[in-house]
């Protein structure tokens, strides 16, 4: 294409540019299972797009389809070394499959993208999250219900491709960004697990030091408000239940309007979504305005964050139910379900928990800042990487200080 040429004209000497369907196998890109799944433990696990988080596929929480419609997909079986470009909704998210994920599948609104060898899967990846193919992915989408791109202008999406040797070395060092974020994630999830596991053998070693108390008692809970209508675009982060799950994107809203303290959120704060996808998260992104729909949940008599985010999740599968079982097309609970009990400790047993619980509350929450931190480095590295305007021994050396 000619408006590709022009791009080439400004890469350093060897360098290229390729679409996208030059660098994949013939029908190396499907997309995946239209029926869709249940969360059983039987049948064969699919990648959905919320499962593609930050270049890497969450697994933990798989949806499941039943094996005799599974097989009627095999092109998009996965082996690993395949890459996954989500399609709808948050269009964009990519990663390369691991072996470990050999034999899964994925959803209708995931690609599946087979490199012909000409370029690693890696590279295609890191291409994928480029500027420049971010670019011509969000020219290319069609918003008319829903944000979605087809796999026609998959193929046209613009590659650069340097001489391998360059290849490899840029593909080095942004590789040992990702590492990283990887070990902090694997880090404050390691933390949050142990952390609820303290508190749930602290109930079965010392029963006496706990009691039941409405989950009113323990936490304050804030409702947000409409905080994207007449959004400027400046300003802070407007938080919906898409950023609690994965983080700002192409739809996220911004707002400078002032804001009462009681509907902001700063890092180490717990949000519950209470409507739609029920979820309790531990807020960990810069100052942000809380939307509707989402609690902004502030413990009572100075009890720490830990305690109130565990009291929340105790009664998730309840409340999931509940919100399940609703006739409207938005699942919801009721404030009225914040008076239901939940379980604590009292208050001599939250002071002894605390020293190790809230130490683990902590650590995760250092290692989850820290991965912005290098996932900002990495995005700000990766264009000029890619377009030759710093050279690798340059960004090694950024790198090198930062991890």
């Amino acid at each position: 294409m000619a408006e590709y040429d022009k791009i080439a004209a400004g890469l350093p000497q060897h360098w290229r540019i390729a679409p996208l369907g030059e660098l994949v196998e013939d029908k190396g890109i499907s997309y995946g299972i239209v029926q869709p799944g249940n969360h059983s433990a039987q049948g064969v696990p699919i990648v959905r797009v919320k499962d593609l988080k930050n270049g890497q596929i969450d697994p933990t929480d798989p949806m499941r389809v039943a094996p005799e419609i599974e097989v009627a997909y095999a092109r998009t079986r996965l082996s690993g070394g395949e890459v996954l470009l989500s399609l709808v909704g948050s269009v964009g998210e990519s990663a390369v499959v691991p072996e470990s994920l050999a034999g899964w599948n994925v959803a209708r609104a995931i690609a599946v993208l087979r490199t012909n060898k000409s370029v690693p899967a890696c590279w295609l990846n890191i291409c994928l999250s480029s500027e420049l193919v971010q670019h011509y992915i969000r020219m290319f989408l069609n918003t008319t219900v829903q944000a979605t791109l087809n796999l026609k202008d998959v193929r046209r999406l613009p590659i650069i491709i340097p001489p391998l040797r360059e290849m490899e070395a840029i593909a080095a060092v942004l590789g040992a960004l990702d590492d990283k974020i990887v070990v902090n994630d694997r880090i404050a999830t390691t933390a949050d697990t142990l952390r609820s596991a303290l508190l749930e053998d602290a109930q079965q070693q010392r029963p006496d030091d706990f009691v039941a108390q409405p989950l009113s008692q323990v936490a304050d809970f804030i409702n947000g408000r409409a905080f994207t209508k007449d959004a400027t675009g400046n300003g802070r982060m407007v938080i919906r239940i898409a950023e609690i799950n994965s983080g700002p994107g192409p739809s996220t809203v911004y707002n400078d309007i002032e804001v009462d303290e009681k509907h902001l959120a700063r890092p180490g704060d717990v949000l519950f979504s209470w409507s739609g996808s029920l979820g309790v998260a531990r807020w960990f992104r810069p100052e942000a305005i809380v939307n509707q729909h989402i609690f902004k949940v502030i413990p009572r008599n100075d009890h720490p964050e830990w305690l109130a985010f565990e009291a929340v999740k105790s009664k998730l599968a309840d409340y999931r139910a509940i919100a399940a079982d609703k006739a409207t097309t938005m699942g919801h609970i009721q404030r009225r379900h914040l008076d239901e009990k939940v379980i604590v400790p009292i208050s001599e047993a939250i002071d002894r928990l605390d020293r190790q619980a809230g130490s683990l509350w902590r650590r995760a929450l250092v290692a989850e800042q820290e991965s912005l931190t290098l996932a900002a480095l990495r995005d700000s590295v990766l264009p000029e990487l890619m377009s030759g305007r710093l050279r690798v021994k340059e960004a090694e050396k950024a790198v090198e200080e930062a991890v």
